[in-house]
């Protein structure tokens, strides 16, 4: 029997958990939700409705599991908390140091309505996150590193956009060779943020953009670009259409770590990813862990859960003994 699932948002996010739902046989779409008009939609997906959040409430007996595809600044702290009263919820809430709140609010809530909700699910947070806390109890010993891209920060480039004179624009996170080659070596080196990425910038102006100023308040805007290395260059709005409208991003999540009785013995643990499209990738985590939510939910399990605690297995389609001959 499929997995009933509902979308809640239909932007970048919501379109890549459609296309998951497509490729997962025990998954079916049962609707999709909008704050938009519903009819200036049009799913992939043949014979589902389009419905407007305000419906949302009222396919509580109708959905298993609803994936919420909503930005993490002000959608998801409020749409989590709210929906996981009448649904089983997966969320991509990515703003790191908020996450222990967030869960807070939702655990609470879940254990209200009886519900399970998993946040945090995407690839940072999410499995980067597993990946370093593999390595940091494999290798107590040792110092870990984070490295994003080369890729997209939506974030990052929606902050440019917000510039006075700004059109359109887009920013790339890319990680310093150097450190990278520093880290694999085992050095073990204290890197700042400057020296670990470069924040690259690519800008098209309004006709009265003032170039000086938008490029002064880009490189000095804090907790976006004063610490790191930026470059900003200018470009037609053609050239944007044509060189940068793509969603990629990836990175790395590297331990070195020693191990022996002297600690003589060096070791290195390397995950890395490499994504054509950012939101695409994360989609398929979110579907996979819709599936887990599921799985709890059989259980009689509630309340919030992270990536930390769900059994690796519960994110399988197979049975554990097709895992057992596989995988394993």
């Amino acid at each position: 029997m499929s997995m009933k699932i509902g979308i809640l948002g239909y932007g970048n996010l919501g379109r890549g958990v459609e296309c998951a739902v497509k490729q997962n046989p025990d998954m079916e779409l049962k609707a999709v939700f909008t704050r938009r008009p519903p009819k200036s939609i049009s799913l992939l997906t043949k014979g589902v409705g389009v419905h407007s959040v305000e419906e949302a409430k009222n396919w509580k007996e109708e959905i298993d599991v609803m994936i919420l595809c909503g930005g993490s600044a002000t959608d998801l702290p409020e749409q989590t908390k709210e929906l996981v009263k009448y649904f089983h919820v997966v969320d991509s809430f990515d703003t790191h140091a908020a996450i222990p709140e967030h869960f807070e609010k939702v655990d609470k809530a879940a254990k209200e309505g009886g519900k399970i909700g998993i946040i945090s699910c995407g690839w940072d947070p999410g499995m980067f996150s597993l990946n370093r806390l593999y390595a940091e109890t494999i290798l107590p010993t040792g110092k870990e590193y984070t490295f994003w891209g080369k890729g997209v920060s939506q974030g990052h480039s929606d902050a440019i956009r917000r510039i006075e004179g700004v059109k359109d624009a887009r920013q790339y996170t890319i990680p310093v060779e150097e450190a990278l080659n520093s880290v694999r070596n085992g050095e073990n080196k204290e890197l700042t943020p400057r020296q670990k990425h470069i924040r690259e910038c690519y800008v098209v102006l309004h006709e009265n953009g003032d170039r000086e100023k938008i490029e002064k308040e880009i490189v000095t805007m804090p907790n976006y670009f004063a610490d790191y290395d930026t470059k900003v260059h200018f470009i037609s709005e053609e050239e944007l259409k044509r060189d940068h409208m793509g969603i990629p991003h990836g990175g790395f999540v590297i331990r070195s770590g020693k191990t022996g009785w002297e600690e003589e013995n060096s070791h290195i643990i390397e995950y890395s990813l490499k994504l054509d499209s950012n939101p695409e990738f994360t989609s398929s985590v979110l579907a996979a862990y819709a599936r887990a939510a599921y799985r709890l939910a059989k259980e009689g399990q509630k309340g919030c859960k992270t990536v930390f605690d769900i059994p690796p297995a519960y994110l399988s389609p197979k049975t554990g003994e097709e895992l057992r001959s596989c995988l394993l």
